[in-house]
């Protein structure tokens, strides 16, 4: 994917060295922004192997608004071990709470569907941004009111690890085609997914990101029956962590690994396939169910010619 290879470069050639909460100076650059049409392949890097299963998990974890790692650990993935509450198990600041369970003051919020998902949970305290976004986007998919927000300021005020991709929006486009041998076109829609973040490790955090959220758009695109479109991505403090000027900390220092990373040729993208069994939120929260293998869940998600460059690590700075 060369839209991330270019982001690389910009980080490392005009990034300026920064201090931040982790004690672990960056590189950072203010202000990126890029594009991926998903019609030119699904956005995974191939010149590092990224773990898909990790990706599936972590995804379908938000979007089913549990806190609970446990589920996350039956599924061997460790991304939330380090911002868990040690003695519930829970990360009160997780994507998957606000995007299903954002906090409403005063009265409750009434909501009529027109039949259109006509059980979303609106009021009594919270509101679910994802099932009134997907209803939105059935009954009026013009709209350009399609946003979830994860930065609830009670929380990521004071949060140890307030969100990073904190804000989205879904935003639908009419497309202009020709029509066989004629010159007249007709508008085909197609669902575009911009995502805004505050804080990106460009070397570990990104890349995941950036297949999580085009996933996102997969997803609901099945949901809505609107052909995937344009993934993307604002990326305001974009960085990447490096030793110190003394050469400390260099267990940190993410610049080897990306400086090998971009040095490989980018091999073809793969293709996303998702199981037709797979049709509404409903189907993502089963698949988060206690008993539901790794095996099960990924046979919903599969990705074909996935034929990445070996994996490239680099330590968290926590």
């Amino acid at each position: 994917m060369k839209q991330y290879s270019e982001l690389v470069r910009h980080v490392l050639e005009t990034g300026t060295r920064k201090e931040n909460r982790t004690g672990v100076d960056t590189k950072s650059t203010f202000g990126y922004y890029f594009e991926h049409d998903l019609r030119d392949g699904f956005p995974l890097l191939t010149t590092k192997s990224v773990s898909w299963k990790n990706i599936v998990v972590e995804l379908l974890w938000f979007l089913s608004g549990q806190t609970d790692i446990s589920i996350l650990k039956r599924h061997n993935c460790k991304f939330w071990d380090a911002w868990a509450d040690p003695e519930t198990g829970k990360v009160p600041s997780a994507y998957g709470n606000f995007w299903r369970h954002f906090p409403v003051h005063g009265a409750p919020v009434k909501f009529s569907s027109g039949g259109v998902e006509a059980d979303i949970p609106i009021g009594a305290g919270f509101n679910d941004q994802i099932a009134w976004v997907l209803a939105e986007l059935k009954r009026n998919p013009m709209s350009r009111r399609m946003v979830v927000s994860a930065w609830a300021p009670e929380n990521a005020q004071t949060s140890k690890l307030p969100p990073c991709h904190c804000l989205f929006m879904f935003n639908v486009q009419n497309e202009l085609r020709p029509t066989g041998h004629v010159m007249d076109t007709y508008a085909h829609q197609r669902l575009c997914l911009h995502l805004t973040q505050r804080s990106c490790d460009v070397f570990l955090g990104v890349p995941y990101n950036i297949a999580s959220y085009a996933l996102l758009l997969h997803l609901f695109s099945r949901f809505s029956g609107i052909e995937p479109g344009i993934f993307a991505h604002s990326l305001v403090d974009a960085h990447v962590y490096t030793a110190k000027p003394d050469g400390s900390m260099a267990e940190y220092d993410h610049i080897p690994a990306l400086r090998e990373q971009i040095s490989r040729e980018p091999r073809p993208l793969p293709k996303l396939v998702i199981s037709p069994e797979i049709n509404g939120l409903r189907d993502i929260e089963q698949l988060m169910a206690p008993e539901v293998t790794t095996e099960e869940v990924m046979r919903h998600f599969v990705l074909e010619g996935y034929n990445p460059w070996p994996a490239l690590t680099g330590k968290v700075a926590v």
